[in-house]
C-alpha cells in the first residue's frame, strides 16, 4: 500500500484510528444537526416493520390470531397484570411478598427477573382489561428504543450518511433474535437496548468522559434485565477491546509513516510518542472500564442479589447438554424468513451482511482496522458453538429452552462492523462484487438446511441487488432518494416478512393459551366479587388460563410459574397430590376439599362459576395451632400426607374391586397417566407423565351406586381413596377451635392473635420459603408450611419476610455509592492537579 493511499484512508475521523478524534463540540454539533432525525427514522422503521409483519400475519392486535404462546402467556402477561395491580394498590402483597400466587411467595426475585425494566410501569397507563395491548405496546416500544440506541452509537462512532445509520440501527433492532425470540420474551429486549448503551459507556471510558453517567447506565441496564445485560456486557467488553486495538494499531501506523516520510524529526517523535501513549492507555482504560462496570453492578445489587439467591432456592429445572447446531442450519438462520427454536436467529438484514462482507475486500482501509472487526464477528459466532464459551455466555448454565440467547450480541457486532467502512466512504465496485460473492456463498451453503425457505432465498437475492445498487448510485439528488428507498425497503421488507413468518410458526410449534377476552373478564369479575382475603382465599381454579392465573385473574391460589418457583413449594404441593408442568416449575391449582380446608380456600372457580364454601363448613383461618408433637413426615401417598397435615383420618380405602362406599367422594391419583378417567357418567381427563408433567389427584364425583368402579387410563402408579365429608367437617371444626382469632396481613409478613391458653405449633397456611423470621420463636417448618412454636403465655405470632440477599444487596449498593463518590472525587482532584494552579489576576 502506498504512503499516499494510507494517508488518504487514515484521514477520516473517529473510526480511522490514525486521525485525531473529533472534539466533543464537533460531535455534539453533528449529532444535533442529524442525530434526532436519524433516531426517529430508525424507531419509525422498526415500528413499521414489526407492526407490518404482525398485520400481514393477522396476529393480535391486527387480526384474529393471538400471541398467547409459551412464557408470554404463562409469565409475562400475568406478571405485568400483577404489576398493574401493585401500581394501582389492588394487589394482595407488595414488592417483597406476594400473597396471591403459590400460597404466598417471594416477589422481589420475580420483580427483578420479569418487571424491573424502566418500561414495565407503562402498563399502568392502560385499562386492566387491555393488559395484552399494554405488553404488546411495550414490546414494540423497546424494539424501537433499541434501534434508536444503536443509531446513536453509530453516529457517535464515526461519520456516515445519516439515513444509513438509521437503516443499520433498525437492522439491529429487527434482527432475527428480536423478531423470533425477543418478541414473546419481552424482558430480553432490555438486553437489546443494553448492548449499544454499554458500548457507549465503553466509549466514555476510552475518552475519560461521563464518570457519573457511565456507572448509572450500567446499573440501569443490569436492573432492567440482568440476564441479557450480562451477555451485553461481555459483548461491549469485546467491542471495547477491538476499539483499543485498532486505535493502538492506528497510532503505530502513524508512527511508521512519520518515520518513513519526509517529516521532521519532531514530527516523527510526536508520532512515536502517540504510539507509545496508545499502548500505555490500554491497561488504564481496561481498569477504568472494569471499575465502571463493577460500580454499576454494585448499584444494581439490591435487586440482583435477591434474584440470584431466589434462583438457588428454586426448584431445579431441566439440565441439558449443549448440542451445537449444524453449520448449514446456522447459515440458514442468517437469512430472512426462517424459524427454529434451537438454532441461532442470526438474521440481521442483507444490507448488513453485504457491508460486512465487502469490508474484507476494501484495500483502502488499513488491514489493522479491517481484520480486528472481521475477527470479532468470527470469534463471537464461533464462541456460540463451543461448549466452554457457550457456558460463559449463559452464566455457566445451559438454558432450558433456546440455547442461543446471546445471538443479539452477534447482530450488534455485525452492525458495528458494517458501519466501520463508512468512516472511509462507501465501498467500491470491486469490494461490492467480492462482498456479494461471499453472501451468495453463504446462501448456497445453507441449501441443505430444512429451515431454509424459498422466500428466504428470494428476499436475500432481491435485497442483495437492491443494496448493491443503492451503494453504486450517486449520492445527490433523486439518486440519493432512490438509494435510501432501496436500502430502507430492504431492511423493512425483510424484517416484516420474517416477523410474519415467525408469528405463524410460533402458533404451530409452541404451546398456546386462550387470549384475554370476555370469558376471562367475567371470571375475573366473579372472583373479585367473591374475594374475602385475608379471611379466606379465593382460588381462580380450573381450567387454567395461564400458568399464573392468581396474578392474571385475581384471587389467591396454589398456581404459580416462575424461574424462582421455590423447591419447598413444589415439594409440598407434590406431596399433597398437586400437579405441575415444566418439570415442576409450573404449579397447577389443586381442587380438593382437604387442601381447600388446610389452606383456607373459601371460594373457587369451578364449572364456569364461583363455588363458595358451605356455611356449615367455613374455611379455616390462615393460622392454626396444632397440638404439641412432631411435624408430619410425608410418604408416598398424597391421601395419607393430607391426613398427616390435617391431623385426622378422613379417607377410606376402597372396598373389593376398587369401589368406594356410597356417599363418599371418589378421588384418583395417577400422576403419570394421560387420558380420560371415568366413574359412572362422570369423566375427567388426566395429563401426566414425568419428568415434564405430573397429573394432580382429581375427583371422580360422589359414589352413587354400590359396586361402581372407576375406569383409569394406563400409565404408572394409580391410587383411589374415598373421602368422608363428615369426618372432614369434624376435623376442621377441631382445628378451628385452635385457630387465630385475628390476622393482620402485611406486604412483608403477618401478625396473628391466638386464643388464650393454646400451646403447640402455630402453622401458617403458606410455604416455608427462605426469608421468614418470627418473633417469640424460631421460624420452622410443619409439613412444608411456615410454623413457629407456641409456648405458654404466647398470645400473638408476628412473622416478617425479607427476601434472602436483600440485606447483602443493600450493603453492596451502598458500597457502590461510596465507590462512585470516591471515584468522582479522585477524578476531579486529578483534573485539578493536571490543570495546575490558576494564575492570579494582577
Amino acid at each position: 500500500m502506498s504512503h499516499a493511499t494510507r494517508t488518504r484512508g487514515s484521514a477520516q475521523p473517529a473510526l480511522a484510528p490514525t486521525a485525531p478524534a473529533p472534539t466533543a463540540t464537533a460531535r455534539a454539533a453533528r449529532l444535533t444537526a442529524e442525530g434526532p432525525r436519524s433516531l426517529l427514522l430508525a424507531a419509525l422503521l422498526t415500528v413499521l416493520a414489526v407492526c407490518g409483519g404482525d398485520a400481514a400475519a393477522r396476529v393480535f392486535p391486527f387480526g384474529p390470531r393471538h400471541r398467547a404462546v409459551n412464557d408470554l402467556a404463562n409469565q409475562f402477561v400475568p406478571f405485568h397484570a400483577h404489576l398493574w395491580d401493585l401500581l394501582r394498590g389492588r394487589a394482595d402483597g407488595g414488592l417483597l411478598l406476594d400473597w396471591q400466587a403459590g400460597w404466598g411467595t417471594s416477589f422481589l426475585p420475580d420483580y427483578g427477573t420479569y418487571l424491573s425494566s424502566p418500561f414495565a410501569p407503562l402498563v399502568a397507563l392502560f385499562p386492566r382489561g387491555d393488559i395484552e395491548y399494554a405488553v404488546y405496546g411495550i414490546t414494540v416500544l423497546k424494539t424501537a428504543v433499541a434501534a434508536a440506541a444503536m443509531t446513536y452509537l453509530l453516529r457517535r462512532l464515526g461519520p456516515g450518511t445519516w439515513w444509513w445509520a438509521s437503516a443499520l440501527g433498525a437492522s439491529y433492532a429487527l434482527c432475527g433474535w428480536s423478531l423470533a425470540e425477543g418478541t414473546y420474551n419481552p424482558m430480553w429486549l432490555d438486553g437489546l437496548i443494553a448492548f449499544p448503551l454499554l458500548c457507549l459507556v465503553g466509549e466514555w471510558v476510552r475518552e475519560g468522559r461521563r464518570p457519573l453517567l457511565g456507572p448509572l447506565v450500567v446499573a440501569v441496564c443490569w436492573v432492567a434485565n440482568f440476564y441479557t445485560a450480562y451477555m451485553a456486557t461481555i459483548g461491549a467488553a469485546l467491542v471495547l477491546l477491538v476499539r483499543l486495538l485498532t486505535a493502538r494499531a492506528g497510532a503505530a501506523d502513524a508512527a511508521g509513516d512519520a518515520a518513513a516520510g519526509p517529516a521532521s524529526d519532531s514530527g516523527a517523535g510526536s508520532a512515536r510518542d502517540s504510539a507509545t501513549g496508545a499502548r500505555r492507555t490500554v491497561v488504564p482504560t481496561l481498569l477504568r472500564a472494569g471499575l465502571t462496570t463493577g460500580i454499576g453492578v454494585a448499584l444494581a445489587a439490591p435487586v440482583l442479589v435477591p434474584v440470584l439467591l431466589g434462583s438457588r432456592h428454586a426448584h431445579p429445572g431441566l439440565v441439558r447438554e449443549f448440542d451445537p447446531a449444524p453449520a448449514t442450519d446456522v447459515l440458514a438462520r442468517l437469512l430472512p424468513v426462517t424459524y427454529s427454536f434451537s438454532t441461532p436467529a442470526a438474521f440481521v438484514s442483507t444490507a448488513v451482511l453485504l457491508l460486512v462482507a465487502a469490508l474484507l475486500f476494501r484495500r483502502e482501509i488499513p488491514g489493522r482496522e479491517r481484520w480486528p472487526w472481521a475477527g470479532l464477528c468470527a470469534a463471537v459466532l464461533a464462541s456460540m458453538h463451543w461448549g466452554p464459551t457457550h457456558l460463559l455466555w449463559h452464566a455457566f448454565a445451559t438454558p432450558n429452552g433456546s440455547p442461543y440467547r446471546q445471538t443479539f450480541v452477534l447482530s450488534g457486532v455485525l452492525v458495528l462492523t458494517a458501519w466501520t467502512g463508512f468512516a472511509h466512504g462507501r465501498p467500491g465496485r470491486r469490494a461490492l462484487l467480492g462482498g456479494a460473492a461471499v453472501v451468495a456463498a453463504l446462501s448456497l451453503g445453507s441449501l441443505p438446511s430444512s429451515f431454509l425457505t424459498s422466500w428466504a432465498l428470494l428476499l436475500t437475492a432481491a435485497g442483495l441487488a437492491a443494496v448493491a445498487a443503492a451503494l453504486l448510485l450517486p449520492r445527490r439528488g433523486r439518486y440519493g432518494v432512490i438509494a435510501a428507498l432501496l436500502v430502507i425497503g430492504t431492511v423493512v421488507g425483510q424484517a416484516a416478512a420474517t416477523t410474519a413468518y415467525a408469528d405463524r410458526e410460533r402458533l404451530v410449534r409452541l404451546d398456546d393459551y386462550p387470549p384475554w377476552g370476555a370469558g376471562q373478564q367475567r371470571r375475573a369479575d366473579a372472583l373479585a366479587e367473591a374475594d374475602g382475603w385475608p379471611a379466606y382465599r379465593t382460588d381462580p381454579g380450573l381450567p387454567r388460563v395461564a400458568g399464573n392465573d392468581p396474578l392474571l385473574l385475581g384471587g389467591q391460589g396454589a398456581a404459580y410459574y416462575s424461574s424462582h418457583t421455590p423447591a419447598v413449594l413444589t415439594g409440598t404441593l407434590t406431596a399433597l397430590g398437586g400437579g405441575w408442568t415444566s418439570r415442576g416449575r409450573n404449579l397447577l391449582s389443586l381442587d380438593n376439599p382437604v387442601t381447600d380446608a388446610l389452606f383456607g380456600v373459601g371460594a373457587r372457580w369451578r364449572d364456569g362459576t364461583v363455588v363458595r364454601a358451605e356455611p356449615s363448613a367455613p374455611p379455616l383461618p390462615l393460622v392454626t395451632v396444632r397440638p404439641p408433637g412432631p411435624a408430619p413426615a410425608y410418604g408416598g401417598s398424597p391421601f395419607r400426607n393430607q391426613e398427616l397435615l390435617l391431623g385426622a383420618r378422613v379417607y377410606e380405602a376402597p372396598g373389593a374391586g376398587g369401589a368406594c362406599r356410597v356417599g363418599t367422594e371418589v378421588f384418583l391419583w395417577a400422576p403419570d397417566a394421560t387420558g380420560p378417567a371415568r366413574l359412572g357418567g362422570y369423566e375427567t381427563r388426566l395429563l401426566g407423565g414425568r419428568p415434564k408433567r405430573l397429573a394432580a389427584l382429581t375427583s371422580l364425583g360422589v359414589q352413587q351406586r354400590e359396586g361402581t368402579t372407576p375406569r383409569i387410563p394406563p400409565g404408572g402408579r394409580a391410587e383411589i381413596a374415598c373421602l368422608d365429608h363428615d369426618r372432614l367437617r369434624a376435623a376442621v371444626s377441631g382445628l378451628r377451635a385452635r385457630a387465630a382469632t385475628r390476622i393482620d396481613v402485611r406486604d412483608d409478613g403477618l401478625t396473628a392473635t391466638l386464643p388464650p391458653g393454646v400451646t403447640g405449633t402455630a402453622v401458617v397456611a403458606a410455604p416455608r420459603i427462605a426469608g421468614w423470621r418470627c418473633e417469640g420463636g424460631r421460624a420452622g417448618a410443619y409439613g412444608g408450611l411456615l410454623a413457629v412454636d407456641v409456648r405458654p403465655g404466647t398470645t400473638t405470632v408476628n412473622c416478617r419476610f425479607r427476601p434472602p440477599g436483600l440485606r447483602a444487596g443493600q450493603a453492596a449498593g451502598a458500597a457502590g455509592v461510596l465507590l462512585l463518590a470516591a471515584s468522582l472525587w479522585l477524578g476531579a482532584r486529578g483534573r485539578r492537579r493536571a490543570e495546575g494552579p490558576v494564575p492570579l489576576s494582577p
